[in-house]
């Protein structure tokens, strides 16, 4: 039997969704979905931090990672130990279908992987077909506060909303999360400003800041599910429907 430790939350989730949770041995400290699978497993530090000595230790036969979540050098270091690991980064939802079917054919779960591929296909076809309907909206992701950070085009939530119809207003900054004034924001005057859950945890108090700062109405600022915004994977094809009410 293959034994995995996952290093970002989101392929930690599509692990057990494909059917490979009873081989996960380990996972980092923010790996909480599927609740009742990560219970057991062996926490190996955070994304940023693992604990490399106790990844070993578990003696894994595949670690796998995600190329802005993780380290190059937390990778290089398990690779020098001898340990096989598999990168990845999607910055499109096109880009998610085939990485769970390369998952899937890599654990060993090619039926059920194709499922999951399918499912993130036809939510696209439908938020695509939904965002055909209607006028697209201008919309600015916020992510992190002091200092206030947005992300360009060139990332996977900007092409998650895209495929819904909304038109990211910093998708053509050269960083790929830019800092913002909120001057700017107040200029950039989008239809629809997004306060996700994560990676900054976005409260009532903030949009009562970002209202008297900015002068933009309160009907134009929404909290939203950061892990459905961010998290590719399994998890995508509930994204896209998320997607498609909050720019409804």
């Amino acid at each position: 039997m293959a034994r995995l430790v996952s290093l970002c939350p989101s392929l930690t989730e599509t692990l057990f969704d494909l059917g490979a949770g009873p081989e996960v041995v380990g996972a980092t400290k923010f790996c909480v979905h599927p609740v009742a699978g990560v219970e057991h497993v062996v926490r190996v530090g955070g994304t940023k931090d693992p604990r490399l000595d106790r990844i070993l230790d578990l003696r894994p036969t595949l670690v796998l990672a995600n190329e802005e979540e993780n380290r190059l050098e937390d990778v290089e270091a398990l690779r020098e130990a001898g340990v096989a690991v598999h990168t990845s980064l999607p910055r499109r939802v096109a880009d998610v279908p085939p990485l769970i079917r390369e998952l899937g054919g890599v654990v060993g779960h090619a039926d059920r992987a194709e499922d999951l591929a399918l499912g993130v296909e036809e939510a696209a076809t439908r938020a695509q077909e939904a965002a055909a309907m209607r006028s697209p909206r201008r919309v600015l992701v916020l992510i992190w506060r002091r200092p206030w950070m947005s992300a360009n085009g060139d990332t996977f939530l900007s092409d998650l909303l895209a495929t819904a119809g909304g038109r990211n207003v910093v998708a053509d900054r050269a960083e790929r999360y830019p800092r913002l004034e909120l001057d700017e924001v107040r200029a950039l005057d989008p239809d629809l400003v997004l306060l996700p859950s994560e990676p900054f945890p976005f409260k009532e108090e903030h949009v009562d800041e970002l209202v008297t700062r900015t002068r933009i109405g309160r009907s134009r600022f929404l909290g939203c599910d950061g892990e459905l915004l961010t998290w590719h994977g399994s998890r995508t094809a509930a994204g896209l429907s998320a997607a498609s009410r909050w720019l409804a």
